[in-house]
């Protein structure tokens, strides 16, 4: 899944989708309202794509999870936050059977199936082919070819004028002194 434009911002409900960059921040899409709105530089913000869930051998991407979570329920919404804890903590374990109880609280798993049931509804959530991650990996970089036109020849411009050369300088009138 590729989360890399999609935001959580601190102190703001919802995710957010990154539509451009200003001088001192983003504009974002609200996936919950549809509205438009600056994110200044001085915002907490963080990408889905940076997020990870603790597992007992490691670090789990949130990106896996949701693919995992997608694959489960066929592209549909998951558990509702809303549900208790132990129906969260159940749904979780049959997912990633080796996340760590201990350090993933129950307000994480609220948050994610939060944030998955958002994506969901919003189309954002498609999962990648191993073929198109091999694809990706492996591809060789291609560089664009530019056509080149044939230069054609300029013609050159006459130097301008010196403010002497405009008559700008002395005159060669005499003057008419008091008489």
């Amino acid at each position: 899944m590729n989360l890399e434009s999609v935001i959580s911002v601190t102190g703001k409900p919802g995710l957010y989708k990154v539509i451009s960059q200003i001088k001192n921040g983003l504009i974002v899409e609200s996936l919950l309202e549809k509205k438009r709105m600056p994110i200044h530089a001085t915002d907490k913000v963080s990408a889905l794509s940076d997020i990870s869930i603790y597992t007992l051998e490691g670090d789990m991407p949130l990106a896996e999870i949701y693919d995992v979570i997608f694959k489960k329920t066929r592209g549909k919404s998951a558990v509702s936050h809303k549900a208790k804890p132990e129906e969260l903590k159940a749904f979780m374990k049959d997912v990633v059977p080796d996340y760590d109880e201990d350090r993933v609280y129950n307000s994480d798993l609220k948050k994610l199936f939060q944030w998955f049931n958002l994506l969901a509804e919003n189309g954002l959530l498609v999962p990648e082919n191993d073929e198109d991650k091999d694809a990706k990996k492996s591809a060789p970089k291609k560089t664009a070819a530019k056509k080149v036109a044939p230069k054609k020849p300029v013609a050159k411009k006459a130097a301008p004028k010196t403010r002497a050369a405009k008559g700008g300088g002395k005159t060669s009138m005499p003057s008419k002194k008091g008489g």
